[in-house]
């Protein structure tokens, strides 16, 4: 049975997407990030001061690849939301890449996206206040 042909591309842009997120895993548990020069540093942060929702992840990432939780935590108390969904998102590239369409999930909706988008625009907010123990969550 032949495939049509929009099912292809979606398949080949699926397998870049994992490779992507494999690549990128890679660099960042084989590079430490805190030493390393080619990691960029967040713009809000520099022209700022104030911290965005994803500051410290790619720290934090490195870390949990390493093993090392609590230290993950420190960087980015949203760690395990992020690496949540960034398991799903190489979950539903395996999916589409071998089997020509998405897993179905009915926990991700609009409504799920929204509370993320809150809870990460709220976490922003409240780490960006210099008063104990709030001061903590301060990359």
């Amino acid at each position: 049975m032949e495939e049509s042909s929009f099912k292809k591309p979606e398949r080949i842009m699926a397998g870049v997407g994992l490779a992507g997120l494999a690549v990128g895993s890679f660099v960042v548990g084989f590079f430490d990030p805190s030493k390393a020069g080619f990691f960029p540093g967040c713009p809000l942060l520099k022209i700022t001061g104030f911290a965005c929702p994803g500051c410290g992840l790619t720290r934090g990432f490195h870390e949990l690849f390493h093993g090392h939780m609590l230290t993950a935590l420190d960087f980015n108390a949203l760690v395990p939301i992020y690496a949540i969904a960034f398991s799903f998102l190489a979950f539903l590239f395996i999916s589409i890449a071998f089997r020509g369409r998405a897993l179905r999930f009915t926990i991700f909706t609009p409504t799920t996206l929204y509370f993320f988008l809150g809870l990460s625009a709220v976490f922003g907010v409240l780490r960006n206040i210099p008063i104990h123990p709030l001061s903590i969550l301060f990359p």
